[in-house]
C-alpha cells in the first residue's frame, strides 16, 4: 500500500477551526467543503478535532444553539494522532480501537499535516486489492 504521505498528497488543503469559533461557523466549513470533521487550531497548535458526531451528540441532543456554543466547549480533545512513519493497516487499528472516524496525522516537532478519514483508508485498503486480484488475474491467465 502507498505511505501515508502519498494519501495526504492527494487530499485538498487541510480546513480548520479555532476553539473559539462558533459551533454554526464550523458546520459552515463542514458544507462548504463537503467534510465531516475539522481540525481545531489554537495559535497553529492542534488542541482538538470537531466532527458531526460531536456536533449531533453533543449541541442537538443537549438543546444547545449552534450560533451561541463554541467549538472549544464540544470538541474532542483526546486525539489519537499518527505520524507519516505509519502505514495504512496501522492507522485502521488505531481507527477501529478507539472508535474514531478521523485521524490528525503529525510531524515530529507536532504541527499538523492533515488529516485521515476511515473514508481515505478504506479507498486504498480496496485499490491495493483489486491491484492485488488484477495482478494474480494477469499471472492465471498467462
Amino acid at each position: 500500500m502507498r505511505p501515508l504521505q502519498q494519501l495526504i498528497e492527494e487530499k485538498p488543503a487541510t480546513v480548520s477551526v479555532g476553539p473559539d469559533d462558533s459551533v454554526l461557523v464550523a458546520l459552515e466549513l463542514l458544507a462548504a467543503h463537503g467534510i465531516g470533521a475539522l481540525p481545531v487550531l489554537d495559535q497553529g497548535r492542534l488542541v482538538g478535532i470537531f466532527s458531526e458526531r460531536d456536533y449531533a451528540r453533543k449541541v442537538i441532543l443537549k438543546g444547545k444553539a449552534s450560533k451561541d456554543t463554541s467549538v472549544r466547549d464540544i470538541m474532542s480533545d483526546k486525539l489519537s494522532c499518527v505520524t507519516l512513519a505509519q502505514s495504512v493497516e496501522e492507522c485502521m487499528a488505531l481507527m477501529t480501537d478507539k472508535r474514531v472516524r478521523h485521524l490528525p496525522v503529525i510531524a515530529a516537532d507536532q504541527t499538523l499535516i492533515g488529516i485521515l478519514s476511515i473514508g481515505d483508508l478504506v479507498k486504498e485498503v480496496i485499490s491495493h486489492q483489486k491491484f492485488t486480484i488484477d495482478q494474480l488475474v494477469s499471472y492465471i491467465q498467462n
